[in-house]
């Protein structure tokens, strides 16, 4: 196997994890503007609804904004499992993923990089594989010879390549892929979200909560029946603007090893 393979994929990967982190810990974190001040939610006009001498009505109608988003969070870290859609940009340039991840460190999906292409993953039991397209190939090995690119895409075209996770440069790969690490960004604190409207997010009644640091703006959507899980965070403006959805919580992740014959084992 070419010795530019795996160095290649696992470059590429980086940039991406730092990304999608970076936006969920924006998002989700719920940190007042510099994380220095705000309402921690007991009630305050910045987090409530700026009618305080008459009866709330509607979902969470006792609660401020701050107290909504922190019991979101609080609840989102209870979930046994969540499928993410995001769609974000950083200084990499745009980047797409769709990953659906649990407790037990099981997760697949696949995340596509602007026009270098889109890389497939699944990890399951201690083992982690990765399937790449020819675009990406190409991306990765753009400074190698013609010949050398084409003897990688020969190789690796259609097949998965197979690495232990507990290998560390895996296991940086793989950040993305553990539920209880990204679920840590999800800290209750000082924020100064704002309600909104009722509305809906993919069939959901959900109630909007908006807050700004003046260069940024995130608005979180909540659930308002069942569980108060997050739906969907969007940010507008700033130098990290994008968007997650959440899915399909507590439901079972498909994470099934490939058959061995389109599997290239990395650590052989």
């Amino acid at each position: 196997m070419s010795a530019h393979v795996a160095p290649a994929r696992r470059r590429s990967t980086r940039p991406l994890i730092a990304g999608l982190c970076t936006l969920a810990a924006l998002g989700l974190t719920a940190c007042g503007p510099g994380g220095t001040s705000g309402t921690s939610g007991s009630g305050g006009s910045r987090g409530g609804s700026g009618a305080a001498a008459t009866k709330a009505s509607g979902p969470f109608a006792d609660l401020s904004g701050p107290q909504i988003l922190n019991k979101a969070i609080k609840a989102t870290k209870t979930a046994s499992s969540v499928t993410l859609d995001m769609d974000v940009k950083n200084g990499e340039g745009p980047m797409k993923a769709y990953l659906a991840l649990n407790t037990k460190g099981e997760c697949a999906g696949t995340i596509t990089m602007g026009t270098a292409g889109t890389m497939e993953l699944i990890k399951t039991g201690d083992k982690a594989y990765f399937r790449v397209d020819e675009a990406f190939l190409r991306s990765e090995n753009k400074d190698e010879s013609p010949e050398e690119t084409e003897a990688i895409l020969k190789e690796l075209k259609g097949r998965w390549m197979k690495s232990d996770a507990s290998d560390p440069e895996t296991k940086k790969d793989l950040e993305m892929c553990e539920l209880d690490t990204m679920l840590a960004e999800f800290e209750t604190g000082l924020n100064f979200a704002r309600k909104g409207e009722e509305t809906t997010v993919d069939g959901r009644k959900a109630l909007k909560l908006t807050e700004s640091d003046g260069k940024s703006t995130t608005t979180s959507y909540v659930a308002t029946e069942g569980e108060p899980y997050l739906l969907k965070i969007v940010i507008q403006g700033g130098d990290e603007p994008g968007t997650i959805l959440f899915r399909d919580y507590n439901k079972p992740v498909v994470a099934k090893a490939p058959a061995a014959k389109d599997v290239l084992d990395l650590d052989a």
